[in-house]
């Protein structure tokens, strides 16, 4: 760290904790660099701050300075003063300034803790063994950490509406809602969809839509995620899944190429939920609704689970292997079609085969739509960098494949490699298709794998590990989170057994590739699958690539990392 990051840094205290930090970082923030939890519930970092909830608390002090002067007031022994505020404060709502102090731990902030904990409890229902936020709600853990421990109250508790549907994919349970407003502000300053708000008064106040207005834009279960009790729930995964029970697998989503940080919640083999990881530095804590529906692939019904070879389903895989690599040998005219929905490992192995095959045309199926100016980007495939990077393409893909369909036409291609691409949606016709042959490798049936000579069923994202390279040109990897349920082999393992037929020797092994590969691509050099971080590493692409960009899609803006706080 040089001497101009160090001044940029300020020294404030926690519990008697030296903690260097950012001016102006919140002391909630603060705290948690220091290792010191402060309890809060309508705090968030990526919202704005709305200091209702009260439950953060603490005691608050600056250092004394002398009013005619302005100078440190000392005492006897030659220490700062401290002026202690006689009244708590809230942390969310206090920045750092040089020299503050708080007490997190004080008989006061303790009896602010107990004191806002026994009001959130009074007509809280003691609903926990059949709510859906049980094993991850900060209501419990809170209430155990900071409350009383027991019950002060005997009254009747108000009843509030159940069950209600605010939109299509989120339910309110009004009764556990703590009036921390994290999903109005959510909807405000995120989604830029105002629809969420209170009415009525006191103990009565209650969450709603505003009239004639639903919960239904791409980023409504967003706030299922920030909701700290149970008031909102997810009717896709409502009483489906008990939390403890899930196994957690860090993923990326493919919906497009900003890469959204995911985490896949799994259980015996079962997809039960996709939720948004956080990574400052591509999504923040967010993610589109519809990424999250993206599990439903893995048990489509037009899954494809089987090898075929000339219509007829067969269990020898490495039989299917050896019949596409002979459909690649001879005096053939070969086009490889990839696809930016594969990882980086497969696509430098699809080259690798293409080359090998002495194909005359390599292409990719782009995918553009209009982005939708947060998580969802022009380019809706998640891979297309990585493409570039590894050298499959050289430039920018369009949706329709029509160097494929003049060069079929011309009779200068007779046999086609389809990777996860339906040829016929990108444009090849029918009487095209009957003109090639044509060897599929991909998940999911479609008008290209019902004519394929050969077809190969191969791993979605959530059943493999790899990588991808977003719009950023940020490495990021994906980890397997279930097992594959195709018969036979994952992709490498298909690709590498294709090549074997060429009498090319390649380790399938995700590390045995990355070796390879950081041998062969510049921009990869010193890389390694272990070696990425779980926020990825921002790649240094050729120059010739710095420039290729889809029109404006909708990936979020940042500012360059700051300096990281220190404590000591």
């Amino acid at each position: 760290m040089n001497d101009d990051k160090k001044q940029e840094l300020i020294t404030v205290y926690v519990d008697d904790r030296e903690v260097r930090v950012p001016p102006g970082t919140n002391m909630i923030e603060a705290a948690a660099k220091a290792g010191i939890e402060v309890p809060h519930y309508c705090y968030h970092p990526k919202l704005s701050v709305a200091g209702n909830c009260r439950m953060c608390m603490v005691e608050l002090g600056m250092p004394e300075k002398d009013r005619a002067t302005g100078k440190p007031v000392l005492d006897n022994e030659g220490n700062q003063k401290v002026m202690w505020i006689p009244k708590p404060a809230i942390a969310c709502a206090t920045k750092a300034m040089p020299g503050i102090r708080i007490k997190t731990k004080s008989d006061l902030a303790r009896s602010c803790q107990e004191g806002v904990m026994e009001f959130l409890l009074v007509n809280h229902p003691l609903d926990c063994p059949i709510c859906d936020q049980a094993g991850e709600c900060r209501l419990q853990e809170f209430a155990t950490d900071y409350g009383r421990g027991y019950s002060r109250f005997v009254e009747e508790k108000n009843v509030k509406p159940k069950r209600t549907l605010l939109g299509p994919r989120v339910m309110l349970d009004d009764e556990r809602c703590i009036l921390c407003s994290r999903c109005v502000r959510f909807c405000q300053e995120i989604a830029d969809d105002d629809v969420l708000g209170f009415v009525d008064r006191g103990s009565y106040t209650t969450l709603t839509c505003y009239p004639g207005k639903q919960l239904e834009n791409n980023y409504s279960l967003n706030t299922v995620d920030i909701c700290p009790v149970g008031a909102l729930t997810s009717t896709d995964f409502r009483f489906k899944m008990r939390p403890w029970f899930l196994r957690e697998t860090h993923s990326i989503c493919t919906e497009s190429s900003v890469g959204v940080n995911t985490v896949v919640s799994s259980r015996e083999g079962k997809i039960h939920r996709i939720t948004p990881r956080r990574n400052d530095e591509v999504n923040d804590t967010w993610m589109a609704d519809s990424g999250r529906e993206l599990y439903k692939q893995v048990e489509a019904k037009h899954r494809l689970l089987k090898a075929v070879v000339d219509s007829f389903e067969t269990d020898n895989v490495g039989g299917a292997i050896r019949e596409a690599a002979d459909l690649l040998k001879g005096e053939r005219k070969i086009a490889f079609v990839g696809s930016g929905r594969s990882s980086v490992e497969e696509q430098f192995l699809f080259k690798k085969l293409a080359d090998q095959a002495g194909a005359r045309l390599t292409a990719l199926v782009g995918r553009v739509a209009e982005g939708d100016g947060l998580l969802i980007s022009a380019d809706r495939n998640p891979n297309v960098r990585g493409a570039l990077v590894t050298g499959l393409i050289n430039e920018l893909p369009e949706a329709e494949l029509s160097d494929l369909e003049d060069a079929i036409d011309k009779e200068e291609i007779d046999t086609v490699v389809a990777y996860n691409e339906d040829l016929s949606a990108a444009g090849i016709s029918e009487q095209q298709l009957a003109k090639v042959t044509i060897i599929y490798v991909g998940t999911h049936f479609n008008e290209t794998s019902a004519r394929a000579r050969v077809v190969l069923p191969a791993s979605t994202v959530f059943e493999k590990n790899g990588s991808f390279i977003n719009q950023q040109y940020r490495l990021q990897k994906f980890l397997q989170a279930v097992p594959g349920r195709a018969e036979g082999q994952d992709d490498r393992r298909i690709l590498a057994g294709m090549l074997a037929e060429f009498g090319v020797l390649v380790s399938p092994e995700i590390d045995d590739v990355w070796a390879e590969m950081s041998e062969t691509i510049e921009t990869f050099r010193d890389i390694g699958f272990m070696k990425i971080p779980s926020t990825g590493l921002l790649l240094d692409p050729p120059s010739h690539l710095r420039d290729l960009r889809y029109p404006e899609g909708g990936s979020l803006h940042y500012e360059p990392a700051k300096e990281e706080a220190s404590v000591t």
